[in-house]
C-alpha cells in the first residue's frame, strides 16, 4: 500500500515521501481500515518539521483523522464488521491506503456526511464545542466574534454558534472568503479585520462588545479584541496562527471584567472523560441530525499531497482540505 512517510525533519517536506510499504495487520482490540478520505490539519504541517508537540521517532507515518471502511477485525474486536463506514483520529498514519485504528476510538460515520465531510469533522467540531459550550458558557443570543472564520476550526465554530443560537461575527483578512461565508453560513455579520475591527463590532453590538470572542489567530488579532470585548466575556485562546503570541496587561480584565480561557479540547476530554464523552457525543448527535454542515474545500488525490498541504500552509482553505487516496 501506499503511505505519507517523515524519514527526517526540515523545511518545505524536503523530508516527506509517498512510499510502498506492507499492509499492517490489526492487533488485539484494532482494526484495519480502508481509508477513503484524510483530513489535513496544521499539526501534520508542524510535525514535517517537528515543530508539533507530538514527536514521534523517525520515521513516522502522518495523518491524524480519517473517515473509511473496516478492513480486518483484530481479536477480541466486537460490535464492528468488515464494510462499516467509520470516522477515526489516527494520530499517525491517515494519510495511506490503510491505517490501523483503536476499535474502542471508532465511530460510525453519519449517513448525511460525505467521507470527505466526516474525515475534516471530529477536529474541528470538537474545537468548537469546547471551546464555545464547555470554555465560552454560551447562551443563545450571546454575540460571538469569530476569528479566523474561514480556516478549519474557525468555520467550524460559526457553524456550531449559529446552530446553538447565538448572534454571529465572523472575520478574515480576505473578503473573497468572507462572501463565501456569508453566502453559506448566513453570519449575522462578517468583517475584513485588515484595517481593524473593534470599532466596527462596538457598532454591530449595540455597543456591548463581544460576549464570546473565539480566536485561533493571536498576534494583533488578539491585541485589539481585548479592546471590543463585553464585561463578563469570554476571550478564547485557540492558538496562534498569526505567528506571534500575545500578552495582555492583567489590568484590562481587571477593569472590563472579561476572561482569558484557554481552549484544549483533547487535554480537556482526558482532565475530565466523562465529560470528553459527553462532547463526543454531542458533536456527532449534531452531525447526525444535520444541524451543522462542515465544508470541505478540496478533495486531493493521495500521490498530490504537497498540494493539499501547501492549499493550508497558504492559508487558501475555507473549512477543509482532505487528502483522498
Amino acid at each position: 500500500m501506499r503511505a505519507l512517510i517523515v524519514d527526517r525533519l526540515g523545511p518545505d517536506y524536503e523530508g516527506v515521501s509517498l512510499r510502498e510499504v506492507p499492509i499492517p495487520t490489526p492487533g488485539p482490540g484494532e482494526v484495519l481500515v480502508k481509508v477513503k478520505a484524510a483530513g489535513v490539519n496544521f499539526p501534520d504541517l508542524l510535525m514535517t518539521r517537528g515543530e508539533y508537540q507530538l514527536k514521534p521517532p523517525l520515521p513516522f507515518g502522518l495523518g491524524m483523522e480519517l473517515a473509511g471502511e473496516i478492513a480486518g477485525l483484530g481479536p477480541g474486536v466486537e460490535g464492528w464488521s468488515e464494510g462499516d463506514a467509520i470516522v477515526g483520529g489516527a494520530k499517525l498514519g491517515g494519510f495511506a491506503d490503510y491505517a490501523i485504528l483503536p476499535a474502542a476510538a471508532l465511530k460510525a460515520k453519519p449517513a448525511n456526511l460525505s467521507f470527505a465531510q466526516a474525515a475534516g469533522y471530529g477536529a474541528a467540531y470538537i474545537t468548537a464545542y469546547v471551546g464555545l459550550v464547555r470554555r465560552g458558557m454560551l447562551q443563545p443570543g450571546d454575540w460571538v466574534l469569530v476569528h479566523g472564520a474561514a480556516g478549519g476550526v474557525g468555520l467550524a465554530a460559526v457553524d456550531m454558534a449559529k446552530s446553538l443560537g447565538a448572534r454571529v461575527i465572523a472575520t478574515s483578512a480576505s473578503d473573497a472568503k468572507l462572501k463565501v461565508l456569508a453566502d453559506e453560513y448566513a453570519p449575522d455579520a462578517v468583517l475584513n479585520v485588515t484595517n481593524g475591527f473593534r470599532e466596527r463590532v462596538k457598532a454591530i453590538t449595540g455597543g456591548r462588545g463581544a460576549d464570546i470572542i473565539y480566536d485561533p489567530v493571536g498576534g494583533d488579532v488578539f491585541d485589539e479584541s481585548v479592546r471590543c470585548i463585553a464585561f463578563d466575556g469570554r476571550l478564547l485562546v485557540i492558538g496562534f496562527t498569526s505567528g506571534r503570541i500575545p500578552t495582555v496587561s492583567v489590568n484590562m480584565p481587571l477593569i472590563k471584567g472579561f476572561s482569558v480561557v484557554g481552549v484544549r479540547a483533547g487535554e480537556y476530554g482526558r482532565r475530565f472523560p466523562e465529560r470528553g464523552r459527553e462532547n463526543q457525543a454531542a458533536i456527532w448527535a449534531m452531525a447526525e441530525a444535520g444541524t451543522v454542515k462542515p465544508r470541505v474545500h478540496a478533495e486531493v488525490p493521495l500521490e498530490n499531497w504537497r498540494e493539499a498541504f501547501e492549499l493550508l500552509a497558504g492559508r487558501q482553505v475555507i473549512g477543509k482540505a482532505v487528502i483522498v487516496p
